[in-house]
């Protein structure tokens, strides 16, 4: 149980700082951003309905951005681009957190510790799973590009 809680506490401090760091990035670029190179990446139908998101639901998107992955990140930095007051934004970051802490120092630590009792005793079952997972990520890469180029050719 007290391993949970140190977890959680310094999962919490990580996330504060990490999603508190985009926030403020965000406000500092609020100016150029739109006038930069990221200008391109906020363009992409991701961002413009984490946007949109944001727009509409304010603090609660931020706060449940903490639950999802590849949304938090945009969440906080376009909540800082918007220039989302901080009254509002800091309940949201400490809810979110919070929960984000939680469920990495409970669910995530269970599996990995799960993943070690059951790799302990049998290291080729262990590099075969690991190969396996970076083969199929790397599928995932290589089809996604491939795609994009197609994508990119058919436009032009």
């Amino acid at each position: 149980m007290g391993e949970v809680v140190l977890t959680a506490a310094g999962l919490y401090v990580i996330v504060l700082l990490r999603a508190g760091g985009t926030y403020a990035v965000g406000r500092l670029a609020h100016a150029g951003a739109r006038r930069s190179r990221f200008a391109e990446r906020m363009s992409e139908p991701k961002f413009q309905r984490v946007e949109r998101s944001i727009q509409r639901w304010g603090a609660p998107a931020v706060a449940v951005s903490f639950l999802t992955v590849g949304f938090q990140t945009a969440a906080n930095f376009l909540a800082g681009t918007m220039r989302m007051p901080l009254p509002r934004y800091l309940p949201a970051l400490f809810l979110g957190g919070a929960a984000w802490a939680l469920v990495y120092a409970t669910v995530g630590a269970g599996a990995l510790k799960l993943l070690v009792r059951l790799f302990a005793g049998n290291t080729a079952a262990a590099v075969g799973v690991v190969a396996a997972v970076l083969l199929v990520v790397c599928g995932v890469v290589v089809y996604r590009r491939r795609r994009s180029t197609a994508r990119a050719a058919d436009d032009a």
